[in-house]
């Protein structure tokens, strides 16, 4: 796969190279690329994650299975009562008003039968590390055990536990995604922004 020159290199740290197999392109965002692995023509494409930039254009990429578009990733903070659990649930909600998350979230204060509770923040699987650096970056901190991951999205779907309170998180977009004709547009381009 080559890839074209790209100039400021560092503004495509977090966006995606999109292998077409006869050209790749450069600055996807990660609801574009979504969009294109639904599609017919491109499902089965190669997807890289841009970690790095270097000074002289050289970029560090990372592959991402192409599932990962399709999955939740979340992480769950439990406690055996109600107010740490509100507490953690309430510290979620004013850190994304103080610092945007990376992307749309949902955050929940749940209730299991067995009398736990949980703290739970829900979000697409491709924002994993993002969301883990801004809760990080926030220093957002439980007393409780905690788990994540995309199986520990579906352990909380299938224990069905009962929503005391939910809040939806709406994430800092850097780059504006584009959608149908518009994004179809300009994929033989190899640089994207």
């Amino acid at each position: 796969m080559k890839l074209p020159e790209i100039e400021k290199p560092e503004k495509y740290v977090g966006l995606y190279v999109f292998d077409f197999g006869d050209h790749a392109g450069v600055g996807f965002t990660a609801e574009e690329v979504a969009e294109l692995l639904e599609s017919e023509k491109y499902k089965d494409s190669k997807v890289y994650k841009i970690h790095k930039a270097y000074p002289d254009g050289k970029l560090e990429l990372k592959g991402v299975r192409a599932e990962i578009f399709q999955l939740e990733a979340g992480m769950f903070f439990y406690s055996s009562e109600l107010e740490t659990a509100r507490g953690d649930f309430r510290a979620l909600v004013n850190l994304a008003v103080k610092a945007s998350p990376p992307c749309r979230a949902k955050v929940h204060l749940a209730r299991y039968g067995n009398g736990k509770f949980v703290a739970a923040i829900i979000y697409p699987a491709e924002y994993d590390d993002q969301v883990s650096s801004w809760l990080l970056d926030g220093r957002y901190k439980t007393s409780g055990a905690a788990e994540g991951g995309i199986e520990a999205v579906q352990r909380y779907y299938d224990h069905q536990p009962q929503i005391l309170e939910r809040h939806q998180l709406f994430g800092k977009s850097e780059s504006i995604s584009r959608t149908g004709r518009e994004l179809l547009a300009s994929l033989k381009l190899a640089v994207q922004r």
